[in-house]
C-alpha cells in the first residue's frame, strides 16, 4: 500500500494516495452531476410552469376573443333590425303623408273647379235674362197698338200700367232685387220697390192719372182744352206731391222716386205741352218716365246689381284663390320638409352602410385569423397582433 506508484514534482505518489485522490475525484464528479441534474430539473420545471402560464393567458384571450365576436354578433343583428324597422317606418310616413298630401289637393281642385263652373252658370243665366230684356224691349213696340182700348177703362188701364211696369222689372232685374206691393215703415205701400246694391230702394209707383190726358185729347174746342190741361196740372201735381209725401222716406228709400207712364204718346204729350209740370216733378225729386226710359234706368240698375254681384262673386273666387295660394305654399312647404327628410334619411342610410361594413370587414378579419403553433414565443405575439387588428 506504501508502495510508490509514480513520483510527481519529485514527490512520490502512492496507490493509496492514487486511490483516495481517484475518490475524491469521482464524488466531486458526482457532485456536479448532481447540481448540474438539479440545475437543469429546476429549469424545466420552470419551463414547464412558464409554459403553462402562457397556454392560461392564451385560452383567457380566445374567450375574450370569442365573447368579442358573439358581442359584435349581436351588435350586427340588433342594427340590422333597427334599420329594418326604421326603414318600414320611413315608408310608411312617406306614403300617409304623400297620401294625405293628394287628397286635400284634390279636395282643393275638385272645390276650385265647382265654384268656377257654378260661377260660369250663374254668369251664362244673367246673359240669358239680359238676351230676354232686349227681347222683350222689342216685343213692347207692338203692344201700343192696342193701347187706347185698354185706357178707356179705368181698372183696365190702372191694372195695365202696374203689369206693364211689372214686366219691365221682371224682364231686366233678378229676382232678388225687386219687390212689389211692399210696406214701409210708415205703412204705404208702392208698386215696386227696386233694391240697390248698397243703397236704399227706389220706389217705383205706375198709378199714373190719366183721365185729364183722356180729355184733353178728345177736347172738341179751345175753351175745353184748357179747361183739361188745368185738370192735368193739378191731377198730376197732385200726384207727384202724394209720391213725395209717402214714398221719399229719408233713410228708410232713395230721395228720388219714379212715376211710370204707360204709354210712349201720353209721354210725349207731356213732354211737349205740359213741361212745367214735368221740371214741378223734377224739383219734388220725382222722375216721369216712359216704358223705354224705364227699360233704360232698368239696365242701369241691371248693371249695377250685375257690378255688384261680380264684385261679390270676384271676392269669392279670390279668397278662394288666396286659400289655394296658401295651400299650395303650404304643399311646398311640406315637400320641402318631406325633401328634407328624404335627404337625411338617405345621410343615415349611408352612415350606418358605412358602420356595417366596417363591422363586416373587422368580423372578417378576426375570422381569417390563423392559431398554429409558432412557439411559446410567437403565440403571445400572433394574440396581440390579432387583437389590434380587431380593434
Amino acid at each position: 500500500m506504501n508502495d510508490t506508484l509514480l513520483v510527481i514534482a519529485g514527490r512520490a505518489v502512492t496507490l493509496a494516495e492514487a486511490t483516495l485522490g481517484l475518490g475524491l475525484a469521482a464524488v466531486a464528479l458526482l457532485a456536479a452531476l448532481a447540481v448540474m441534474l438539479a440545475r437543469g430539473w429546476h429549469e424545466r420545471v420552470l419551463e414547464a410552469a412558464a409554459a403553462a402560464e402562457r397556454a392560461r393567458e392564451m385560452d383567457d384571450k380566445m374567450a375574450e376573443l370569442a365573447r368579442l365576436q358573439a358581442e359584435m354578433t349581436g351588435r350586427m343583428q340588433t342594427v340590422a333590425e333597427i334599420f329594418g324597422t326604421r326603414q318600414g317606418d320611413l315608408a310608411r310616413f312617406i306614403t300617409e303623408r304623400l297620401d294625405g298630401l293628394q287628397h286635400r289637393v284634390g279636395q282643393g281642385l275638385e272645390a276650385t273647379s265647382r265654384q268656377t263652373v257654378e260661377n260660369l252658370a250663374r254668369l251664362n243665366e244673367r246673359l240669358a235674362v239680359i238676351d230676354a230684356a232686349q227681347k222683350n224691349l222689342t216685343d213692347l213696340t207692338g203692344e201700343v197698338v192696342g193701347l187706347k182700348d185698354i185706357l178707356a177703362n179705368k181698372q183696365a188701364r190702372g191694372a195695365y200700367g202696374q203689369g206693364r211696369m211689372e214686366a219691365i222689372v221682371r224682364d231686366g232685374l233678378p229676382a232678388g232685387a225687386y219687390e212689389f206691393q211692399a210696406t214701409l215703415k210708415n205703412g204705404r205701400r208702392p208698386d215696386c220697390l227696386v233694391r240697390l246694391p248698397g243703397d236704399h230702394p227706389l220706389v217705383i209707383d205706375a198709378k199714373f192719372p190719366l183721365e185729364g190726358f183722356i180729355a184733353f185729347r178728345e177736347a172738341p174746342s179751345e175753351e175745353t182744352r184748357r179747361q183739361a190741361a188745368q185738370r192735368v196740372k193739378a191731377d198730376v201735381t197732385a200726384h207727384v206731391r202724394d209720391i213725395a209725401e209717402k214714398y221719399l222716406l229719408p233713410g228708410e228709400t232713395q230721395d228720388m222716386a219714379l212715376l211710370f207712364v204707360p204709354s210712349e204718346a201720353i209721354y210725349a204729350d207731356l213732354q211737349e205741352h205740359f213741361e212745367d209740370v214735368v221740371q214741378r216733378a223734377h224739383r219734388a225729386r220725382v222722375v216721369i218716365v216712359s216704358p223705354s226710359l224705364l227699360a233704360l234706368a232698368i239696365q242701369v240698375m241691371q248693371a249695377l246689381v250685375r257690378d255688384a254681384r261680380m264684385r261679390e262673386e270676384a271676392q269669392k273666387i279670390q279668397v278662394e284663390v288666396r286659400r289655394l295660394l296658401d295651400d299650395v305654399g303650404r304643399l311646398g312647404d311640406r315637400v320641402a320638409k318631406l325633401d328634407a327628410h328624404f335627404r337625411q334619411a338617405q345621410d343615415d342610410v349611408g352612415q350606418i352602410k358605412i358602420s356595417a361594413d366596417k363591422i363586416v370587414k373587422r368580423g372578417e378579419r378576426i375570422e381569417a385569423l390563423e392559431f398554429e403553433d409558432r412557439g411559446d414565443a410567437a403565440r403571445p405575439a400572433a394574440v396581440g397582433q390579432a387583437l389590434r387588428a380587431a380593434e
